[in-house]
């Protein structure tokens, strides 16, 4: 393998994952990323784009959120598209409730990102040591983290996050998915 796709639900995602990935991916590995403009846009046209993309020995990278909705329905209808794309063996993974979510897990790295300090002492209490029962993360960063915009936070948290923290179960099961995928 030579290259994964990410089809991605927002520009924040692709700003986390650029400073992010290289902590968990060889650099023999490109990776393009595939912004849509909502979960309902990528829905609509991931199986077409999918299918289009012609290059030997890819694989696909699925990343939305779940919001509101119930995250085992939301992988099932994707990795469905997937299959329907023929591409059964792409990983899809839901970030719980927001990608937010897995920041809030990790406040160093949130510290680091915005610059911020004291955030970190509060990782082991509520909410924070587990954030994927948050139903707003991205209200909450926002309430700790005046200065956090969804673009420009995600660029500036992205390299911080530590890959170990599995505080998020989430992220941690996107970590794991993405060392698979990329194993020798």
């Amino acid at each position: 393998m030579s290259e994964i796709v990410f089809f991605l639900e927002e520009l924040s995602a692709r700003a986390m994952l650029e400073g992010f990935l290289p902590k968990l991916i060889p650099d023999t590995i490109r990776c393009r990323y595939v912004v849509f403009e909502g979960k309902q846009d990528l829905e609509k046209q991931m199986v077409k784009r999918m299918r289009g993309y012609r290059v030997p020995n890819v694989r696909f990278v699925v990343l939305r959120d779940k919001d509101s909705e119930d995250c085992r329905q939301v992988k099932d209808r994707l990795v469905g598209k997937c299959s329907e794309a023929q591409h059964p063996g792409s990983l899809v993974r839901v970030a719980c409730h927001e990608l937010e979510s897995w920041y809030l897990g990790d406040l160093a790295a949130v510290e680091a990102g915005l610059g911020v300090t004291g955030l970190a002492r509060h990782q082991h209490k509520a909410p924070y040591d587990r954030p994927d029962g948050l139903a707003a993360p991205a209200r909450k960063l926002q309430s700790i983290s005046p200065a956090y915009q969804k673009v420009g936070g995600s660029r500036a948290i992205g390299p911080h996050l530590d890959p170990a923290n599995k505080r998020s179960h989430s992220f941690g099961v996107f970590v794991d998915g993405m060392r698979k995928l990329t194993a020798p």
